[in-house]
């Protein structure tokens, strides 16, 4: 960027097509809300200040807007009344801000940062005005971009107002603008009204720049990028692209996944060179992998850190906190909640491990539960290197197990193990030879007898 970058983020509509409770800005795409994907771009192009204009009453956009960019100015749009008037709500920061100005929208999250940067190269290149163009599929009722034979920008022309000719075009406006102006609001401030809904169109400053001999650009995009989301539909939409764009970006940067479609990521989820993903695996937020690590299918990952070279599934599910080491083996309908595990650990099969520890190689059994929560609050189960916990063990925390203790199955242990011990808890067996030939005949004369 050759100078300072404010970027202005339209935030106000309220989107009641989603017919929702929740503000159409702050529906998620992979995780995170559509502000959040905006707000993310906005600083991935080194935007030094970020505007929010958000709509009367909308605490909550507020709040992530600030929570997403904690140096953001969030101002108030009072009245609906067009793209322009949402940008001047936003007039003090514009008038502290001496560099280019930027507008997004927030209900726009794919746009990629190279796009943004292109249109601030349009600037580099003489514009003082670039439009992010793209070319339809079903140009429609989008406004067309009229441009001249050196590809200059003369008009942003209306659908409605537009001739025979103009409808033609298919190369269209997706509402994004830069500027790069001395003194933008003189030009802003001249904006009327003069349309139907008495509203204030940002579109107009194309004209106001033209005829003070300024120039006005345009940067074309790919459709999909400027995808505009006003229903669940298009929500569905937007997720699939930017799913499809991840599952990419993946590959690309060394991982393999055997099924593409079938892998959800989130919008920070790291993976690690030579990775395997097997089908039907779901990445929620907060996942990072290492190098050389198989996810086997049907396994779900949230809040999770996982070490190189472990292995994981099928059917596994790390929650938050949950952190492994190298090699690690968490195996198939194995729960992982808040539990570090060691370098070389195993829990293979059907347990729960819940708020602790667990050592380096150490081996949790199948079945074998962390009984974490007394009604009231959570406690820790610490397991030490080497330790041994044999199957369908429930561990009663709060709990420690000494390294090299074994613990033997189908045992229920209340108590510290010291290091090296075993810890056994099981009743004696009764062995009644011959009784099960009598229950039978018992139970047959019973059900012969209709009784």
């Amino acid at each position: 960027m050759s100078r300072s970058l404010l970027t202005v983020i339209l935030a106000a509509g309220k989107g009641t097509r989603m017919r929702s409770q929740t503000p159409k800005v702050l529906h998620r795409i992979a995780g995170r809300s559509m502000l959040g994907h905006v707000l993310a771009l906005a600083k991935g192009v080194g935007g030094e200040k970020l505007a929010v204009v958000v709509g009367p009453g909308m605490d909550d956009v507020r709040s992530e807007a600030l929570a997403a960019a904690s140096g953001a100015a969030v101002f108030v749009q009072e009245n609906q009344l067009g793209t322009a008037d949402a940008v001047l709500a936003a007039r003090e920061a514009i008038a502290q801000h001496t560099g280019d100005l930027l507008v997004l929208f927030a209900d726009t999250p794919l746009i990629t940062q190279e796009t943004v940067s292109a249109l601030i190269g349009e600037l580099d290149r003489g514009a003082q005005v670039a439009v992010l163009g793209f070319e339809a599929r079903d140009p429609g009722s989008y406004g067309r971009l009229v441009t001249d034979a050196s590809g200059a920008l003369v008009a942003i022309r209306e659908a409605k107002d537009a001739s025979a000719d103009e409808l033609a075009i298919r190369l269209c406006n997706s509402g994004v603008m830069a500027f790069r102006l001395d003194r933008p609001l003189a030009v802003l401030d001249k904006i009327g009204n003069a349309n139907a809904k008495g509203e204030f169109y940002l579109t107009d400053a194309i004209a106001l720049v033209r005829d003070a001999g300024g120039r006005a650009g345009v940067v074309v995009c790919e459709e999909d990028e400027v995808l505009g989301v006003n229903s669940r539909r298009e929500l569905s939409v937007a997720e699939a692209i930017w799913q499809r764009r991840a599952r990419d970006r993946a590959m690309t940067d060394g991982a393999t996944l055997i099924a593409p479609e079938t892998v959800w990521f989130s919008f920070d989820t790291a993976l690690g060179r030579d990775v395997l993903v097997e089908p039907n695996v779901f990445f929620g937020p907060g996942v990072t992998v290492g190098d050389e690590v198989e996810i086997k299918a049907n396994s779900y990952l949230e809040g999770a850190q996982v070490g190189d070279g472990a292995r994981i599934g099928p059917y596994a599910r790390l929650r938050p906190g949950a952190v492994l080491g190298r090699d690690v083996h968490i195996g198939n309908f194995v729960e992982v909640k808040n539990v570090a595990l060691g370098d070389g650990a195993k829990a293979n099969h059907l347990a729960y491990l819940g708020d602790g520890t667990v050592g380096a190689k150490a081996n949790i059994g199948a079945g074998t539960i962390f009984c974490n929560y007394d009604g009231f609050f959570k406690h820790k189960t610490e397991i030490g290197e080497g330790a041994f916990v044999g199957s369908n063990s429930a561990l009663v925390a709060p709990l420690k197990i000494g390294a090299g203790a074994y613990v033997g199955s189908g045992s229920v242990i209340t108590k510290d193990v010291p290091a090296g011990a075993l810890a056994l808890e099981r009743s004696e067996q009764d062995v009644r030879p011959g009784w099960a030939e009598k229950f039978r005949s018992m139970m047959a004369r019973r059900k012969a007898a209709g009784k």
